[in-house]
């Protein structure tokens, strides 16, 4: 699939975009796990310190991405999400990447994430992006479905 050009921008949690693509994230994960088995606190405006939104060229809205604070140091990626019609065109490692930026820009030096067996293009892609496989973590600790990744940005 050829690549495609996108613009990054930090976009507030309750944008109409921002909620369509959270929505369509939502749906997906529950068709491939036949329900909503997110483990933990949902990210909220209120827990999220960033929310990054990838336009196409024509100012569409395409995927997306947050991150919350863990504590000092971490934070955790969460509602990564490319449009299927996007994916395969480099919009996801885009989003991350500016994730990750922002990350450094508020002193996070290690991101996390947690995704799970039915996301099996999830895991390669973290994995081919540098993750590497860690114990599962915080709201993840007793969910025996998390599989957990982190990155040292620094």
């Amino acid at each position: 699939m050829d690549r495609v050009t996108v613009t990054i921008s930090p976009t507030d949690w309750n944008d109409p975009d921002a909620d369509r693509l959270r929505r369509a994230q939502r749906a997906e994960l529950d068709t491939r796990y036949g329900a909503d088995t997110e483990p933990g606190t949902k990210p909220t405006a209120d827990d999220i310190a960033v929310f990054l939104v990838a336009r196409d060229e024509s100012g569409a809205a395409v995927g997306c991405g947050a991150l919350r604070m863990l504590g000092p140091g971490e934070a955790e990626v969460k509602r990564m999400f490319v449009e299927r019609p996007s994916r395969g065109t480099g919009v996801s490692t885009v989003i991350l990447r500016a994730l990750e930026t922002e990350a450094l820009r508020l002193g996070v030096t290690t991101l996390k994430l947690e995704t799970g067996p039915a996301q099996p293009d999830a895991v390669r892609f973290y994995t081919r992006e540098g993750y590497t496989s860690i114990p599962r973590f915080g709201y993840y600790e007793e969910s025996e479905g998390s599989l957990c990744f982190a990155r040292r940005l620094c």
